[in-house]
């Protein structure tokens, strides 16, 4: 997406089929990624611009092929018209879904042969939706990919915003970026961050400053000065590291260390300076220890379910009460119905597994392809079974399936996800019942890793630096 488009937009603004259908839509997909993911945290949502006067361009990172746009639609809040490239348009289901979304079809070289594609019509109807004061979505990479970090920008978010402004826009045109930071990507119900960044504003004045000089070096250079802020901003929302689990240990390292009352965006630093940090001295002997005694402290809390703010402020006597009516909850509730629904739905997940690997085209893939079958498959398999308990057993059995199953499978879901506890069984009852011992051990636990963590903190503070 380098060409600017030449002239001006005439074409009909893509709209999804239905607005009604596409809220319906995007409410679906909002229930199917809460079943995906075990965590999804939104950030920043409250900081975008007004919808009733202002256009917006997302403009997220891509690591994760059609899960990023689906967690865009499902978590912004506004009606967003992606680019997507057009061969995804000739997939049965998926182009239908496109098209229901108002999604635009962007020619590829690599997609036709290598030939030159031309996508004037393309931009003329992303230009349009801006016009109207709508929103569009785009991921500057370019492409979805496996890389660690953030691959080179193109500059077609700050070309469609200049144009559209050259066209007459009134409106300020602002670019959101976005940081879907995902922990274990391919991994079923794991955990993701979707951050919505500050806004950069692109309106007449910035126009006018690129008009001052009317020739093809100031508007590249003003292409390329708003897509570097776009890149500042995009690697600011990301963190980068090997393994979602050295992200969990050394966030809660930046927990241990981070002082009272900090806000959001001093947190992201501290965890983006710890995750830049860490391999210079991964190392070291007593580095090495702190990792360890850390990971070990989040485990014991995850097998209590209990949470490190808790700890850090301490649990009023209600809160121990449900603590334990959890745990008691996870061994005589979700685990009976969890071996009603294991037959179900673990074969399910086996195949999803596999199916992952090696049916996915691109490493990059893996995740969306299972969601995808993930929830085409449940879908027709639930629908299927209370069909056929409804026809061949009566209207009861019907309702007791069309029930039950659900119901299983949340507890599949939520046994497998307390399956530490669950190793630890006899230990982790009898935790419940002396539970107040317990939170004041992790207390004082936790008190020595802060005085550990703020002690090699100052010790390896000027080695990382350097």
């Amino acid at each position: 997406m380098e060409a600017t488009p030449k002239s001006t937009p005439d074409a009909v603004p893509p709209k999804p089929r239905s607005f009604l259908a596409y809220r319906i839509l995007a409410r679906l997909l909002r229930f199917a990624t809460r079943i995906f993911f075990r965590n999804i945290e939104v950030v920043g949502r409250a900081s975008l611009p007004n919808p009733q006067n202002s256009a917006v361009i997302f403009c997220g990172n891509h690591p994760n092929s059609l899960l990023d746009p689906v967690l865009i639609t499902a978590w912004s809040g506004r009606i967003v018209h992606f680019a997507a490239k057009a061969p995804l348009f000739a997939v049965p289901i998926l182009g239908a879904l496109l098209r229901i979304m108002g999604a635009v079809a962007i020619r590829r070289r690599q997609d036709h042969g290598g030939g030159k594609q031309s996508n004037d019509d393309a931009f003329r109807e992303l230009e349009a939706v801006l016009l109207e004061g709508r929103a569009m979505g785009i991921f500057p990479e370019g492409i979805s990919h496996d890389e660690s970090q953030l691959v080179p920008l193109k500059t077609g978010a700050a070309r469609i915003a200049l144009s559209t402004l050259a066209h007459g826009s009134t409106l300020p045109i602002y670019l959101v970026p976005v940081g879907l930071v995902y922990f274990t990507r391919h991994r079923f119900r794991s955990s993701v961050l979707v951050q919505f960044g500050q806004p950069i504003r692109i309106d007449q004045d910035v126009l006018q400053t690129k008009n001052t000089t009317e020739n093809t070096e100031s508007e590249e250079s003003a292409v390329h000065a708003i897509t570097e802020t776009l890149n500042v901003r995009l690697r600011g929302l990301t963190i980068n590291a090997e393994t979602w689990e050295r992200v969990w240990v050394l966030d809660g390292v930046r927990r241990l260390y981070q002082p009272e009352g900090i806000d959001l965006s001093e947190r992201a630093r501290l965890s983006r300076l710890f995750n830049s940090s860490y391999p210079k001295v991964a190392d070291e002997p007593d580095v090495i220890a702190l990792y360890d005694a850390v990971r070990g402290y989040l485990l014991r809390l995850s097998a209590d379910s209990l949470d490190d703010v808790l700890i850090a402020k301490g649990l009023t006597p209600a809160q121990i009460v449900l603590h334990v009516a959890a745990h008691l909850t996870l061994l005589f509730v979700s685990l009976p119905l969890f071996l009603v629904g294991a037959p179900i739905f673990l074969p399910i997940g086996l195949a999803l597994k596999v199916a992952g690997v090696f049916v996915s085209p691109r490493s990059d893939t893996v995740a969306t392809t299972k969601f995808v079958l993930g929830f085409l498959g449940i879908g027709c398999l639930y629908v299927g079974l209370v069909m056929w308990a409804f026809l061949a057993h009566g209207t009861w059995l019907g309702l007791l399936v069309a029930l039950v199953v659900p119901a299983s499978g949340g507890a599949v879901i939520h046994v497998i996800a307390r399956m530490h506890a669950l190793r630890h069984l006899a230990k982790s009852t009898m935790r419940i019942f002396t539970l107040r011992r317990e939170i004041r051990e992790l207390r004082e636990e936790r008190r020595q890793l802060v005085l550990r963590v703020a002690e090699l903190v100052d010790k390896y503070r000027s080695s990382v630096i350097n």
